[in-house]
């Protein structure tokens, strides 16, 4: 299933997208509830519970408003850095300089907050030279974990997957470099474009599938999960580990190469460029910047 949450009327739902992607029909979510998103959802699936019933006719998703997924997460996205070889190689004279030559050894992983999440769709807004002249696009298959837990075990992860969505990782390079720690420029206000839906593990494998972004209609970045220097079950298995991981909880797997600032030269997102994301199985994240 693909399921997303709109606005209809300007009312807030969650409901089912087809197959073709041209409709949506709204479940029996209560306004509070969907307030969440598909949250509730998802939290009622870790309980055993069906998905709420039909409420009403399918609309075109040309009637609607598509919002992120999951509008305001339960808590900070997780996030990891350096999981493609080929984008740790463009990085590591800049971004990765201080941090273990070695990829392989340990998954960086840092936090995005929830309030920087926005829709498919939204603007983007730059902060300004004065706070930041460098921002840049990072294309990433996100997990949403389903059935929460601590010290999962590698082989039992994928167990534990809702389903996928499409996130942009959008940093603020300089401010990510000047702190050492990488969430301050990572957490701008709508820095965290997702969408434009959660589709259910049982349709998607995210260990096979592929991740493309194009800036301005120009191809920047393409790469297979299959190359991820941590695959899926060991990001679960590595930041689950004396943490708990609650239903809902979203996990961005990193980024491949390609990214503005390690073009030649470095090259960042200016008023009015449109960053567009496809990931095979999902669909495609589209969001101008401003």
């Amino acid at each position: 299933m693909r399921l997303a949450t709109f606005v209809h009327q300007g009312q807030r739902r969650v409901g089912i997208v087809s197959s073709d992607g041209q409709t949506v029909t709204p479940l029996a979510l209560d306004a509070t509830a969907a307030q969440r998103g598909v949250l509730p959802l998802i939290e009622a699936a870790a309980q055993g519970q069906p998905l709420p019933a039909a409420a009403g006719a399918a609309l075109p998703l040309a009637d609607v408003t598509l919002e992120a997924p999951l509008p305001l997460p339960r808590r900070n996205l997780w996030c990891v850095g350096r999981n493609y070889h080929e984008h740790a190689k463009e990085l590591q004279g800049s971004v990765f300089k201080n941090n273990n030559s070695n990829p392989a050894v340990w998954p960086i992983v840092f936090t995005k907050v929830p309030e920087c999440v926005v829709a498919d769709r939204a603007d983007v807004l730059l902060p300004g030279d004065e706070v930041s002249p460098q921002i840049d696009y990072e294309a990433e298959l996100a997990v949403v974990i389903g059935t929460g837990g601590k010290n999962i075990a590698k082989a039992d992860a994928m167990k534990h997957i809702y389903g996928y969505t499409i996130v942009n990782d959008v940093t603020a390079r300089d401010v990510q470099m000047r702190h050492q720690q990488w969430d301050m420029g990572k957490s701008f206000d709508t820095f965290c474009p997702m969408g434009p839906w959660i589709v259910t593990a049982d349709e998607l494998d995210g260990q096979h599938t592929r991740v493309r972004c194009w800036v301005n209609d120009q191809p920047r970045q393409d790469g297979r999960t299959e190359d991820l220097i941590f695959d899926i079950p060991t990001l679960i298995e590595t930041i689950s580990r004396g943490i708990t991981l609650y239903p809902g909880d979203v996990i961005a797997t990193g980024t491949p190469a390609g990214v503005g600032l390690g073009m030649t030269p470095p090259t960042f997102l200016k008023s009015g460029d449109v960053v567009r994301i496809e990931i095979d199985g999902i669909g495609t994240l589209q969001n101008r910047f401003v």
